[in-house]
């Protein structure tokens, strides 16, 4: 049986830590994040862990230590929001193409400027193209058993990539929640050790590490990169299967609510989520056949698999807490659209930025998209395939 408990997202991904009890966890403090490094440096502290923590000058200085660290042949964490994403971007992109399948909680906040703390996808979406795999929570149940996961998907031989566990800042990372744990030594045994193939410090190792790659071999290395990341679709579904018989909790690459028979549909990563699904309870019991996609694993980018999934609908609405100021929306509608077009769904899709800086977004909100929706669907609105949502005039 599991433990109920109550946490903060912060508390449950910092617990989820203790129970992995990972090599080394370099790390710089920065809001929403630091609570993160702080739990786990007090479990050191306190005998309960045996992770080696590297205090830093900076997050670039965070993740190049993490990649010694994973180099070497430890497994190794660490933590960081917005513009301490923001500087580790250099190395970010030297972790994923030296295969290092460093775990890294990333607490989602938005980029300056201007200078803000809330919450908002900018940072890890920026970083989306970096090699990362990118897998998101709407509540604090979720980033703990995601944070569980995390290694067996990262580690695998078929993949061997760095993974981002990403929560939506103060308002799952800071806010308390009821909450079920998995008891530590089937935590433990399920999350496993780390036995890498190769690695630094092994005796009689040839690898080189971050080699200067020549014109022939660099377009190589680089596919190679990409197919680590095609082979974790099924390691990922693989690993939440094994996690469902030890939780009893289900994941996959997006939830869908209610969305069987639904003719509207958003789609949403995130704690918004649970806001849109209250709306849909709502329209529902008005007889509104109204519906949810919520993303859960952003990279690898599952497009076949959502396309499928609102093949039924009429019109959807596919919410971005994030801008890509390419001037036609953010970067979930930029990949989800051309998904949608690749397999010949004929659905109506319109993308909207929301809930930026932090900005509410409430039941009522959604139930105008999805009247919004109804109405492009009969021809009575003219769609607005970019626009705003709770802009101030």
């Amino acid at each position: 049986m599991g433990i109920k408990n109550r946490m903060s997202g912060n508390e449950a991904v910092a617990h989820a830590i203790s129970q992995i009890d990972p090599d080394v966890m370099p790390a710089f403090p920065i809001t929403p994040s630091t609570e993160i490094p702080q739990f786990v440096s007090n479990m050191i502290s306190a005998g309960k862990i045996h992770t080696e923590f590297i205090p830093v000058e900076s997050e670039h200085s965070a993740m190049s230590a993490a990649m010694g660290s994973e180099a070497a042949g430890a497994r190794t964490i660490t933590a960081t929001s917005s513009c301490g994403l923001a500087l580790m971007w250099e190395v970010l992109y030297v972790a994923a193409s030296s295969r290092l399948p460093i775990a890294m909680c990333v607490v989602n906040r938005g980029l300056t400027g201007p200078l803000n703390i809330n919450a908002e996808h900018s940072d890890s979406m920026g970083a989306r193209d970096s090699g990362w795999i990118q897998i998101y929570a709407e509540n604090n149940q979720e980033v703990y058993d995601n944070m569980l996961q995390a290694y067996r998907i990262a580690e695998h031989k078929d993949v061997r990539l760095p993974i981002m566990i990403c929560q939506d800042g103060f308002i799952t990372s800071h806010a308390l929640c009821n909450i079920e744990l998995i008891e530590d030594d089937k935590a433990r045994a399920f999350a496993g050790t780390y036995e890498p193939e190769h690695y630094l410090l092994k005796e009689g190792e040839t690898m080189a590490m971050g080699p200067y790659a020549t014109s022939p071999y660099g377009m190589e290395a680089k596919r190679a990169q990409v197919q680590g990341m095609m082979n974790a679709k099924q390691v990922i579904l693989d690993v939440a299967k094994e996690y469902e018989k030890i939780s009893g909790r289900s994941y996959g690459f997006f939830e869908s609510y209610k969305l069987e028979d639904a003719e509207y549909a958003v789609v949403i990563i995130g704690s918004a989520a649970g806001t849109a699904k209250d709306a849909v309870d709502a329209l529902r019991s008005q007889g509104k056949k109204v519906g949810i996609l919520k993303v859960r694993v952003f990279r690898p980018f599952p497009g076949e698999e959502m396309a499928e999934a609102l093949k039924g609908v009429k019109a959807v609405a596919i919410m971005d807490r994030a801008e890509s100021y390419s001037g036609n929306g953010g970067p979930l509608g930029a990949e989800l659209m051309a998904a949608m077009y690749r397999a010949g769904n004929e659905a109506v899709a319109v993308n909207i930025v929301y809930g930026l800086s932090g900005r509410d977004i409430t039941v009522e909100d959604f139930e105008g998209v999805y009247g919004r929706l109804e109405r492009i669907a009969d021809g009575s609105e003219k769609p607005e395939f970019y626009s705003y949502l709770g802009l101030r005039e």
